[in-house]
């Protein structure tokens, strides 16, 4: 498996994106739209966006996203593996590299919004396993029952 950065010009990742956001809809249905923090097709394409996806040769089976809030501070976004290709530890992958690369760019914590809903219950409890703790919002987010705010404080040293 390769992980490499993704600029959105390939159908695969398009396609991708897009059943990552569909099957977000479905897990926080009854969430009021101020509620979806999912990026969009053009979101991810910003300049504080990194997107990578995990290629098994010509197949696309898993992405992840980086966004950076500051100099010190990313957050996790678009986290997503091909269903046929779960449990199979490419989101842990998928995980590292993303935390390798905050390390890389010297950021002391890393952070997400998750779902709060059931649906969300693998997601809450894969990052708790990988050291991320609940948190207060963060950057721009607000206290919303519907979501969940997870962080990971990175040490200087890897």
């Amino acid at each position: 498996m390769d992980i490499v950065e993704d600029d959105l010009s390939r159908p695969e990742m398009v396609a991708m994106i897009q059943a990552h956001l569909e099957n977000l809809a479905e897990l926080s249905q009854g969430s009021p739209p101020e509620s979806r923090h999912a990026l969009g097709i053009e979101q991810l394409k910003a300049p504080e966006v990194t997107l990578w996806g995990a290629w098994e040769g010509s197949l696309l089976i898993g992405c992840v996203a980086l966004k950076a809030l500051s100099p010190a501070h990313g957050e996790i976004k678009s986290m997503r593996t091909a269903p046929e290709h779960l449990r199979r530890g490419i989101a842990s992958l998928m995980l590292h590299h993303v935390i390798d690369q905050a390390h890389a760019r010297h950021y002391h914590r890393l952070s997400l919004e998750t779902g709060s809903q059931p649906g969300f219950s693998a997601a809450r409890a894969f990052y708790l396993r990988h050291g991320f703790t609940t948190c207060a919002p963060f950057g721009n987010y607000v206290e919303d029952p519907n979501s969940v705010y997870m962080t990971k404080h990175l040490s200087p040293s890897h």
